[in-house]
């Protein structure tokens, strides 16, 4: 909604303003700010405005009236002394009219009072002759404290009756952090839950009773009610889990919902899954988003990156909801972009969550080799990882593992009684599968998804390791050279981590057509998500300048000062007994890349002999395909 606060100078408008923006988390804006400069001059001066200077600043607050609505609504503090005026203001139906009334000794008194403001004093009554009383909306005197003013307008507005802007089904965790933030932002949003007797009865509706503080959050427990509330046309974000629930979720909509309605996934589904979808759903004439929502229940709080797509149009429509809400980069840009057509969100959200499988799995290898290789305390390690921090490796997930080791629980340090078995959900797998589908060389991110699935088997590890008699043993080299050893094999891994992701990025791109750029990709990805980092800033400039992180000329001096050292330490981890999985991957996956003259010669050659397969020669055409009777062969040189 849009409250504008009318009244001649003094009558308190910039401070009822103010209080209601607090109370309503609706921005505020003074009209007075939005005066050209010969109009402040003329105030200054002591000389009053006529409806020629008033006029284009009217229009121009106008406009600005539209932009602020479209973006959720906003209070306004303006003067608004002629009908006329009031007029030119009211370009939405949904304004609210608070008209503030004061005698004129205390408007006077205030006015005397008020420094370092243009308005000279003397025009008061200049503004009071001008003054037209409006017979429609909120008249209030001003004689009363600010408080009991704001209080008489909350007592007289209906705020639960307004329509809201948005809806959010699914009251977990993420949807929860998400209502509040859209509330904290002042855009009203109605949330739903799904009623199951004796496990969630009343969910949506005592998350808003207990968030009252937030006049535009209404929750509702019947289905009706819920779309009832929406303004027209809806826009309903869900926010429940991927799969079948959603399916289940459209499938109601679709005979709910009127055509121009907008659905957005804010869910973690398989991108092809959402291609499906935005079809289904287009037959009906409803327009669905799949949208990547990052940053766990902190981010959806405080500000999320956000990756949506699918249909343009509706995109343009809760842009400035999303707009409000998500991070805000180094420059103050919202961690938001329209990614492209069709699940591209969703996809680049797997990717997000493939790269963040690959970095924790690294600082896991990286921590476990200082605690059991080189013998360090927790303290320690959490102070060797602070110093990786200011040494150009600091990220979110690096800094929240430092504080892993100083948390204690007792006389012990938690992280030491937690279970050694990761659980892993649907993203990490698919991110192998779309990159097997694509021909993608993905070794280092599907070990780390490999690595989850070994921790999870504890019981039989626990078995073999007896077997076995495993014992991690303690390096015997310096340990000063190792921990800046196994900082750099850190390093390159990272980057090769992110590589990687990229290149499936690219892939799947180009065979769609779905032109992402990941240069805009890496800038949403520099705050609010999990993978956040200062090599996420720096990929900001890499894909400006090209389209792999490999052929980039800082990239490649980086790699060969630190490729000696990953290629050391996986050898060292491994004959000493560490698992070092997307380590040891990622040394391999950077020779695979960078080797011409690979051993795939001798792979060629056994197909081709024992299936007939056929093979390409170097000497022969580009293209051209071969076969050997290799037993023939055998005969002739008599072995």
């Amino acid at each position: 909604m849009i409250i504008i606060v009318t009244g001649v100078s003094g009558s308190g408008k910039t401070t009822v303003g103010t209080l209601l923006s607090r109370k309503t988390k609706l921005p505020f804006f003074d009209a007075d700010d939005f005066h050209p400069t010969s109009n402040v001059e003329k105030m200054t001066k002591g000389i009053p405005l006529n409806d020629h200077d008033r006029g284009p600043w009217l229009e121009n607050l106008a406009s600005h009236i539209q932009k602020w609505n479209r973006e959720g609504g906003a209070i306004l503090a303006c003067s608004a002394l002629k009908e006329s005026y009031r007029n030119v203001l009211q370009v939405e139906k949904n304004i609210f009219w608070v008209h503030l009334k004061g005698d004129k000794l205390l408007l006077e008194e205030r006015l005397q009072n008020r420094k370092n403001h243009y308005m000279n004093p003397s025009l008061l009554d200049s503004q009071l002759d001008t003054w037209e009383e409006p017979e429609y909306g909120f008249h209030i005197d001003v004689n009363q404290s600010p408080e009991s003013i704001i209080n008489e307008i909350f007592t007289h507005i209906n705020f639960k009756s307004m329509k809201s802007k948005l809806g959010i089904i699914g009251m977990g965790v993420m949807g929860k952090s998400l209502a509040l933030n859209f509330a904290e932002k002042g855009i009203g949003v109605s949330v739903f839950n799904r009623t199951v007797a004796g496990q969630e009865e009343k969910v949506a509706s005592t998350f808003a009773e207990e968030n009252q503080e937030y006049p535009f959050l209404k929750g509702f427990d019947s289905m009706e009610d819920f779309l009832s509330s929406l303004e027209t046309p809806k826009k309903i974000l869900l926010m429940i889990p991927a799969g079948e629930a959603v399916d289940a979720q459209l499938d109601q909509l679709g005979w709910l919902l009127e055509q121009g309605d907008i659905i957005i996934d804010g869910g973690n589904s398989f991108y092809k899954d959402s291609n499906r979808r935005i079809s289904v759903m287009k037959e009906k004439e409803i327009n669905f988003m799949a949208m990547g929502v990052s940053g766990g229940e902190e981010g959806a709080r405080k500000g999320p990156s956000i990756m949506p797509s699918g249909n343009r149009e509706a995109f343009d429509a809760v842009s400035p909801f999303l707009q409000k809400i998500a991070a805000k980069d180094k420059e103050g840009g919202p961690c938001l972009t329209y990614v492209g057509p069709e699940g591209s969100g969703h996809f680049i959200k797997m990717v997000h969550n493939s790269i963040e499988y690959g970095e924790m799995q690294a600082i896991a290898e990286s921590v476990h080799l200082l605690k059991y290789g080189l013998k360090l305390s927790h303290p320690e390690i959490s102070r060797i990882l602070k110093t990786w921090l200011g040494e150009g490796l600091n990220s979110y997930l690096l800094e929240i593992t430092s504080d892993i080791f100083l948390a204690k629980e007792g006389d012990q340090f938690l992280v030491d009684i937690i279970l050694d078995a990761a659980g892993q959900k649907g993203t990490g797998g698919w991110s192998l599968q779309t990159a097997l589908e694509y021909h993608v060389p993905y070794s280092p991110l599907a070990e780390a998804v490999t690595a989850r699935q070994l921790s999870a088997q504890k019981s039989y590890r626990s078995e073999l390791s007896k077997v076995f008699n495993h014992r991690f043993r303690a390096f015997g080299e310096d340990k000063v050279i190792l921990m800046e050893r196994i900082k750099n094999a850190y390093s390159l891994c990272r980057i090769l981590n992110h590589e990687t992701g990229f290149s499936l990025m690219k892939e799947v791109s180009d065979e769609n057509g779905w032109d992402l750029d990941f240069s805009e990709i890496a800038r949403i990805w520099t705050n609010g998500c999990i993978i956040r980092s200062g090599l996420m800033e720096e990929l900001i400039h890499i894909y400006k300048e090209t389209d792999s992180l490999l052929k980039h000329k800082k990239t490649i001096t980086k790699i060969r000062e630190l490729k000696t050292d990953l290629a050391y330490i996986v050898g060292l981890g491994l004959q000493h007994d560490f698992a070092l999985p997307v380590f040891s991957a990622a040394a391999n996956y950077l020779l695979g890349r960078i080797t011409e003259d690979s051993a795939a010669n001798i792979i060629q050659a056994q197909r081709d002999y024992f299936g007939a397969h056929r093979y390409q020669r170097k000497d022969g055409p580009e293209g051209g395909s071969h076969h050997t009777d290799w037993l023939s062969m055998k005969k002739s040189t008599g072995k």
